[in-house]
């Protein structure tokens, strides 16, 4: 029987679960079972891809071509696992599917209801998903906190997973912040207390509390929301502030949470082993030098917008024993040459991300001329590459007017540009290209010694492409396209050869790099902005 644990949280949003389900997904396969996770958010959009990166955070894509939410991206990295769009589910998506089944007439006539039609909905979700992974434990996270009104249904399809499969194959893990009053200097319980009150009036009573603070959590403390919360003193699990995400993991099993969770799920397991974790954490806090590198996008004044691209950066640091210092610089700040030399001149090392839509182009292209006039090691992902192909357009054909027709639909030279044959199926952003794509490095490219092999594995997102049109003419001012899609449809990979690092790709790259095995380009990359001295 499979089993499944179900976190929530409270008292305040972004408390911690993403990280804590992937965690405890982490710890759990050092005792040698298979995970699957699950993400569960209450809105009612169908998935996030048009919602703004400032509102939600980065859009993570699964293999399969799926945009979820960015806490999928943490369950893939902590766990090193592949997901699918099946490891994300969103109000918008049951309410639909429940919608259709209406329409066709699935209900025979019947009157159609939250219980247990929907509520029968979403468990059906939890129960593909274990049939498909065939994983030992099924981790699901309610998104939100409890008490908030789209997410009910949700909490009360957990509840019902007790009866539905079994109370031996259940178990509910609460996330909750404990403030800290700085004119009293405590933590206080009682938004806690609160919290959990609030959640077992709707059914359901935590196994588990896991409690974050920025600060230590005493064993008293500890015995006060046990009893208050109606849980043993040992299953109230202290979350204090890490010093990298990546020591998560080893904090949940110095605190027993491990076997806690083996234990009531009666789970036969090996003795865990951390030690890829300990190095992992370690990498994190111990290093020989520090790397600045500028992270420029259009933003960044909500970093998880570029959370992906952020960790897959400091994946690469790990690997170079390097603490990587980032400077987020926007796009908007970088309005004339001067902006650039002004905001980049102490940087070892330019990431230029990518986006979608009405972006400040023009800012991107400033920051390509400067790593390119000052031999700074640059890195382009997705629209950060089309600024580097427009960059060198506008020098070989001496014209601002070279452009993506996504900004500028009558240039005179579209060298970014919807595939011929394809804008008629773009009926949204993005649409033509995502998931998985098989593509193929040029040998003897700087892309090929990144690699050290040829046919390579990518995830996209993205709707323009490199206009094949042109490519004769851009390699004649020393631009190379170094990969292609496998089907030579499309370009992948081009790079400068009049410099010492600078390479963008249309793909992103980010979304496979983890801790333990840093993504190749973004470890070229760190390797060479680790020995540049600026100014």
């Amino acid at each position: 029987m499979t089993k499944y644990i179900f976190v929530t949280g409270g008292v305040v949003s972004s408390v911690g679960k993403g990280i804590t389900v992937a965690s405890i997904g982490a710890i759990l396969k050092a005792r040698g079972l298979s995970v699957a996770t699950l993400k569960m958010d209450p809105y009612l959009n169908t998935d996030p891809s048009l919602m703004s990166p400032l509102q939600h955070g980065e859009v993570y894509v699964t293999r399969d071509g799926g945009e979820t939410d960015l806490d999928v991206g943490n369950y893939e990295r902590f766990t090193d696992t592949e997901l699918t769009a099946a490891s994300d589910i969103t109000s918008g998506q049951v309410y639909g599917n429940l919608f259709a089944r209406e329409r066709r007439g699935d209900f025979i006539g019947g009157t159609v209801q939250v219980i247990p039609h929907l509520t029968n909905e979403i468990k059906d979700r939890f129960f593909a998903l274990a049939e498909r992974s065939k994983a030992d434990v099924i981790l699901v996270e309610v998104g939100g906190t409890v008490g908030d009104i789209e997410g009910q249904p949700f909490i009360e399809a957990i509840r019902q997973m007790r009866k539905t499969v079994g109370r031996e194959n259940v178990l509910y893990i609460h996330v909750t912040l404990l403030p800290y009053i700085g004119s009293t200097k405590e933590l206080k319980t009682k938004p806690t207390q609160h919290s959990v009150n609030e959640l077992r009036r709707m059914g359901i009573q935590p196994d588990i509390l896991v409690c974050r603070a920025d600060s230590d959590i005493s064993e008293s403390l500890r015995e006060k929301i046990g009893l208050f919360c109606d849980v043993e003193p040992y299953a109230v699990i202290p979350m204090p502030t890490a010093k990298t995400v990546y020591e998560v993991p080893l904090i949940l099993e110095h605190y027993g949470a491990g076997k806690l969770i083996v234990d009531s799920l009666g789970l036969d397991v090996k003795e865990p082993d951390m030690t890829l974790w300990q190095e992992i954490a370690a990498k994190a806090v111990d290093y020989k030098q520090v790397v600045k590198i500028a992270l420029v996008g259009e933003y960044v004044q909500l970093e998880d917008a570029y959370y992906s691209i952020r960790e897959a950066i400091y994946h690469a640091g790990f690997k170079y024993d390097c603490k990587i210092q980032l400077k987020w610089v926007s796009t908007n700040d970088i309005n004339t040459e001067a902006d650039a030399k002004e905001k980049l001149s102490d940087v070892q090392g330019i990431c230029l991300a990518g986006g979608f839509g009405e972006r400040n182009i023009e800012g991107m292209i400033r920051v390509v001329d400067y790593a390119a006039g000052n031999k700074v090691p640059f890195f382009g992902i997705g629209l950060g590459m089309e600024a580097m192909v427009i960059q060198v357009g506008r020098a070989l054909f001496n014209s601002k007017d070279v452009n993506s027709s996504s900004f500028a639909p009558d240039t005179l030279y579209p060298v970014v540009d919807i595939p011929q044959g394809k804008r008629e199926e773009l009926t949204r952003v993005p649409a033509l290209r995502l998931g998985d794509v098989e593509c193929v490095v040029k040998e003897g490219t700087l892309a090929y010694k990144c690699y050290s092999k040829s046919d390579i594995v990518e995830r996209h997102r993205n709707s323009y492409e490199i206009n094949k049109a042109y490519l004769g003419q851009l390699s004649q001012d020393g631009l190379v396209f170094s990969a292609v899609s496998k089907d030579n449809e499309y370009i992948e990979i081009c790079e400068r050869i009049d410099h010492p690092f600078m390479l963008g790709c249309i793909f992103h790259p980010e979304y496979v790099s983890r801790p333990n095995r840093p993504h190749p380009l973004f470890s070229a990359f760190i390797e060479a902005a680790k020995d540049v001295v600026r100014g």
